[in-house]
């Protein structure tokens, strides 16, 4: 059996022994490299190999070499040719510590003086200890009383990661879907999403009732099933198979959609998400996706 697959190294530290390592690896596992390809700019490096693979090594084997052969400041993905080549393929994005740099419940808690507390729980919720509907509704309740303009005032605190507006731009420009699907809330992700021009987005509404926060979000809770649930419906009503679909996050909250995309990728994740990615991304530029799905 012959399945061709890219075997893509990114890092701020691509050193030629490092490559020649990953190839090595690779080679001992019946890969033959059919073609290489250089790109980055002064932030990362990116180094792509076109890889045929003959005999029993599967997709998963390939992706566990190159996870235990992984060196300091350098990742390495292995994506099936299929989803690189894909005419049309969907992003979908976590938003907080993903999309943005900051967890969105952190900064409006600090309005109520309980930051601490709420990072605690929630690094709890992310990490997979704690249910994360629960957590929310414990976290949004120390909100109560706040008032409405405190949502405006968390929004000009909200910053893009490094390289996100650019890896939006670019599966745009290239006709594909991209999408997020947050824990966080709607008053904040809807300006952030407009601004992007995303194609589907959804998180969780807090109510608000005489211009003040009441600790309660409405409606369902957009947890780790929701997540997957949404990926499936808009991916479906895209008419792009789940093959050509690449999901991305950095929580708990997010495994069972990186686990149903056609590639899931931990960007500066949590190591019990690290463990399971398809992929990993290590460094602070979200863009590195860009590379890893050819976009």
């Amino acid at each position: 059996m012959t399945s061709n697959l890219a075997a893509v190294s990114y890092g701020v530290n691509l050193s030629p022994g490092s490559l020649e390592h990953v190839l090595d690896v690779l080679a001992g596992a019946g890969a033959s490299v059919s073609s290489e390809s250089h790109a980055g700019d002064e932030r990362f490096g990116v180094h792509t190999a076109g890889l045929q693979v003959n005999g029993d090594a599967d997709l998963a084997t390939m992706r566990r070499l190159v996870a235990d052969a992984a060196e300091a400041g350098m990742d390495t993905a292995v994506v099936p040719e299929a989803l690189r080549q894909a005419p049309r393929k969907l992003l979908i994005m976590d938003v907080d510590s993903t999309l943005i740099q900051q967890e969105v419940i952190e900064l409006l808690a600090a309005h109520a003086g309980k930051r601490e507390e709420v990072a605690a729980v929630t690094e709890a919720a992310m990490r997979g200890e704690l249910d994360f509907a629960q957590s929310l509704h414990a976290r949004v309740a120390v909100l109560a009383g706040l008032p409405e303009a405190v949502v405006e005032s968390v929004r000009q605190e909200v910053r893009l990661s490094p390289g996100a507006a650019e890896l939006v731009a670019a599966f745009k420009q290239a006709g594909h879907v991209v999408a997020v699907v947050s824990g966080g809330f709607n008053q904040i992700l809807g300006p952030i999403a407009d601004d992007l021009g995303l194609d589907y987005w959804i998180a969780n509404e807090l109510e608000i009732v005489d211009g003040a926060l009441t600790g309660k979000v409405l409606g369902g809770v957009i947890d780790r099933a929701a997540k997957e649930k949404y990926l499936r419906q808009w991916a479906a009503a895209e008419g792009i198979s789940l093959d050509h679909t690449i999901a991305v996050g950095d929580g708990a909250n997010d495994l069972d959609m990186l686990n149903a995309a056609g590639i899931g990728v931990a960007f500066n994740a949590k190591p019990a998400v690290r463990a399971v990615a398809d992929a990993v991304i290590t460094m602070p530029y979200l863009d590195a996706v860009r590379h890893i799905a050819n976009v």
